[in-house]
């Protein structure tokens, strides 16, 4: 209590304080028409083109003009920078050449930090170049001073930045006394644009300048514009430009060796194994708008481990793609069934989760005791394909089709072997299609998603035959984007035999069984299932310090989308409120600083009111750029379908939750954060903890070090167990959990040069968790905490060191027993990777990852635990050459 009264006091203490500031809170409205800029350029020979060395020293440089008069955009916008910029645009028939000349009075303090591509660290120039010129889009270009560079596509008009896209183009730096220099050539083989005589594309410089946390931008976009891509300058000058189609492939060699603890009698595991593949990757430009990428026999051994993690609630845990095929150009297929500023609606729910493809097999082999079983890790891709483009007529398109490969378990019992099917050949689909209206101010689309599974043997026939679904989604905006409407609606179809879809409609998801919900009932005669979803909002983006966003959002008990997206619980109706005041110039103390509120409340589909939430919180970043935030959440009203897994709604106890965070300047050579969050119903029913720690230290501009560890407490006396029948009825057994989880990542990157990086990452993991004090639910939706069960005396229950044995009517007879829930989970992951680039889109790894997973004991430290278990464990090694060369066709 003594926490959650601090905190509040320091909330409000620091609310009184930014707003007794003397503050200029109207940052832009006094002149919202800005003028654009226009850059003109002219076209030069291939011969006389300019050298790409990062000295502007090339007489073609002299056939046009500077631009330049860049204006700061943070942190004080529409004020002069500290440091100027210019530059000057060149194009011949295959290329775009960029010279860009930032100018810095202190050329000693320029900050050639090196990262790994992308990593966007030190002082940069990034160009935007919107060639589409469709005002959504754009293609990103950045030039660290150390020579790294960033590339990302833009999307959704700012809102979306996939750094994913790796193109293939060429720059140099320099340092002079003036300050520093790049020179950039990119390929017009890596844009996308339409054939014309007299071309106009949008354009956006961005510099920021380290030493002081600014950036300043070429043509100005008001600090509280609602769009980025919309508000770009013009490249004008492109006479007879011919687009350029993009082929490229790359084939690749995967040379792997494992090593483990040998399993005596185990064929399986006898310490070792090793492996030679190849495969091909490839992108083919059809147009110059419509590129075709294609992969055969991909390998991701390259990939980082997932991050441990372990869920009581009993849904499944939602992992970002890492794999390069699928995150590439990834938003082109991205379908969220109901994201939103307020969050709490379920924002990572989507039509389409590419971690479906290539996924664990979800079938395991029937056998005899004694029998020795190996199951594939993954399902093999055996091949896939996305084809994705965009218009002149501002259509925007992608297809994806994938097909994985029928995955046998081999079986040994007794020396004879045999093979099950544990997961089917299987074919994936996604169609993506999507029409901009109003110069970019409005857009309609839809997608439909079809997962068709060949040939369900009795091993795998719970899968369900085929699953489809689909929707349609719109935005519209006004206001020069200021104000906004959007949503989408959705359906799902699954099919398959009887027990399949018995098993869907059990699953966690759903839950048709249970004992209270008069909407929805367990069919096992159906064989199919059709469901529908929906999110509806309105906001206000931009145009002031105030913005808001409002919406309402619900998914039927049938609909089912986990074939192919990701979707984790169905019957839910939600309507969600976020209002936010922004601070949007600088004061003494502050530079930016932002005040939220948030409200929720749901239903389900037999119109119980589940769920009543109000959260205020506030983050700032100070004049030392320092970042803090902080929150409060308190729950009046919650009701759970799901906590007893198929029994009846449970009352959960009103709830208070809050958090905060402190994160030191993150230019300096040491950087370090701090973290805590926790919550505890009004009635101490449940409560929860959680701190953590990172710093993050950089002696060398190529080298950086960072550990994060983490400590987390969960306290729930209702936390379930599982359902047992005693008589004709059933009992949910729940019981109080004292769990511990401790965990720490470790991270080292080292920048030979820009284009060669050695990385690793390094997890250890424990999960204890300690149940006592039994009980079963007798009326789950008392108004009184203790009402809601009976717990167990000493005479109904025993432990037998595996069990707990029930005699509930104490007449020496056991009713009923259930396996001892105290659990431990120990894990160690890490990654040891060696990339280098030795041409531009050609790599080479070197792969080194530790995989230690094994149950510890219960009663064990946490210390203990991972003494035992981890260091005192043979680890599971993976060593991994990979080689790829990348040619331009």
């Amino acid at each position: 209590m003594k926490i959650r009264i601090s905190f509040v006091l320091l909330l409000a203490l620091t609310t009184t304080f930014i707003f007794g500031q003397e503050t200029e809170t109207e940052a832009s409205s006094e002149n919202k028409e800005v003028p654009k800029k226009i850059y003109t350029t002219k076209a030069v020979s291939q011969e006389s083109a300019p050298t790409i060395d990062g000295v502007l020293d090339d007489e073609s440089w002299n056939a046009v003009e500077w631009g330049g008069d860049f204006i700061e955009n943070q942190p004080d916008e529409n004020t002069p920078p500290s440091e100027q910029t210019r530059f000057k645009i060149l194009y011949d028939a295959k290329n775009l050449y960029i010279g860009v000349r930032a100018y810095d009075k202190a050329p000693d303090s320029i900050v050639k930090r090196l990262s790994r591509r992308d990593g966007f660290a030190g002082d940069w120039v990034e160009v935007n170049i919107d060639s589409y010129h469709d005002m959504r889009t754009a293609f990103s270009f950045t030039a660290s001073v150390s020579g790294v560079k960033g590339d990302e596509f833009i999307s959704n008009n700012g809102n979306n930045w996939d750094s994913s896209w790796n193109p293939i183009w060429y720059v140099a730096t320099n340092v002079d006394e003036e300050g520093w220099t790049a020179e950039y050539r990119i390929p017009l083989s890596q844009l996308r644009f339409d054939k014309g005589d007299d071309q106009v594309w949008g354009i956006q410089f961005t510099r920021r300048l380290f030493r002081k946390e600014e950036r300043s931008i070429w043509q100005r976009v008001p600090i509280d514009a609602a769009g980025w891509v919309s508000n770009f300058g013009e490249l004008r000058g492109l006479k007879k430009l011919e687009p350029q189609k993009q082929r490229e492939i790359q084939p690749y060699t995967v040379a792997s060796a494992e090593t483990f603890e040998r399993v005596a009698g185990n064929p399986f595991l006898d310490g070792r194994d090793s492996k030679i593949t190849f495969g091909l990757d490839g992108k083919i430009g059809i147009t110059n708008d419509m590129t075709v990428d294609f992969t055969i026999n991909p390998d991701f051994g390259q990939v980082e481990a997932d991050p441990s993690a372990i869920a009581l609630d009993g849904f499944q845990i939602f992992f970002r793609e890492q794999r390069p095929f699928f995150v590439e150009n990834a938003n082109i297929f991205s379908f969220n069934l109901s994201q939103s500023q307020a969050g709490d609606t379920f924002g990572s729910d989507n039509l389409f989760y590419s971690r479906r493809i290539g996924r664990n097999p979800q079938g395991f082999p029937e056998t005899d005791d004694g029998a020795y079983v190996d199951v594939p890790e993954n399902t093999t891709i055996l091949g896939a394909a996305k084809f994705s483009g965009k218009t002149k007529d501002g259509w925007s398109f992608g297809i994806l089709e994938s097909i994985t490969s029928k995955e046998y378990a081999q079986i040994d019992t007794n020396g004879e072997l045999s093979e099950q099917i544990v997961e089917p050949l299987t074919n994936y689909f996604v169609g993506r299609l999507q029409k901009d209206f109003n110069d970019g101010d409005s857009y309609v689309g839809g997608i439909l998603t079809a997962t068709n599974r060949d040939q369900l043997s009795s091993n795998v026939d719970f899968l369900h035959q085929q699953a489809y679904s689909g929707g349609l989604d719109f935005k519209h905006q006004w206001a020069n984007q200021a104000w906004y409407m959007e949503g989408n609606v959705i359906g799902s179809h699954v099919r398959g035999n009887a027990e399949a879809i018995t098993r869907t409609q059990r699953s966690i998801t759903h839950l048709f069984q249970r004992v209270d919900a008069d909407h929805v009932s367990v069919d096992e005669t159906k064989t199919s299932l059709t469901g529908t979803g929906g999110n509806f909002k309105m906001g206000k983006a931009g145009d002031g310090n105030f913005v808001f966003e409002s919406g309402a959002t619900w998914r039927s008990p049938e609909l089912e989308v986990n074939d192919l997206g990701f979707q984790r619980r169905a019957d839910d109706i939600r309507h969600y409120a976020w209002g936010a005041y922004r601070i949007l110039k600088p004061t003494k103390s502050f530079r930016r600083v932002q005040f939220n509120y948030n409200h929720w409340s749901a239903w389900d589909f037999q119109g119980n009111h589940n769920l009543l939430q109000f959260n205020a919180n506030s983050w700032q970043n100070w004049q030392n750029n320092w970042f803090t935030n902080a929150g409060v959440t308190y729950t009046a009203l919650a009701y759970n379908n799901f906590a007893l897994r198929g029994g009846p709604r449970l009352r959960n106890s009103p709830r208070l939750n809050y958090w905060n965070n402190i994160n030191s300047d993150g230019r300096k050579e040491v950087r370090f954060g701090f973290s805590n969050g926790g919550a505890m119903a009004t009635d101490r029913s449940n409560s929860f903890f959680r701190v953590g720690f990172f710093v993050r230290y950089q002696p060398l501009d190529a080298l950086t070090i960072s550990v994060n560890p983490s400590y987390r407490i969960n306290d729930d006396k209702l936390q379930w167990i599982t359902n047992q029948d005693f008589g004709d009825e059933v009992r949910y057994l729940n019981g109080s959990i004292d769990q511990r989880t401790l965990s720490m990542s470790i991270r080292l990157n080292y920048n030979i040069n820009p284009n060669m990086t050695l990385q690793y990452w390094g997890q250890p993991f424990i999960s204890r968790g300690r149940y006592s004090d039994f009980k079963f639910i007798t009326n789950p939706v008392a108004s009184s905490f203790d009402d809601r069960f009976d717990q167990f005396d000493t005479n109904q229950i025993s432990f037998d060191n595996e069990a707990y044995n029930i005699d509930e009517n104490i007449d020496g007879i056991t009713d009923y027993s259930f396996n001892n829930p105290d659990f431990s989970f120990v894990q160690w992951r890490s990654n040891l990777v060696f990339r280098w680039e030795y041409i531009p889109g050609s790599e080479v790894f070197l792969v080194w990852s530790q995989d230690i997973s094994q149950s510890g004991d219960p009663a064990d430290g946490l210390f203990g635990n991972l003494e035992d278990n981890v260091f005192g464990a043979k680890p599971k090694n993976i060593f991994l050459l990979k080689a790829t060369y990348r040619l331009v066709l």
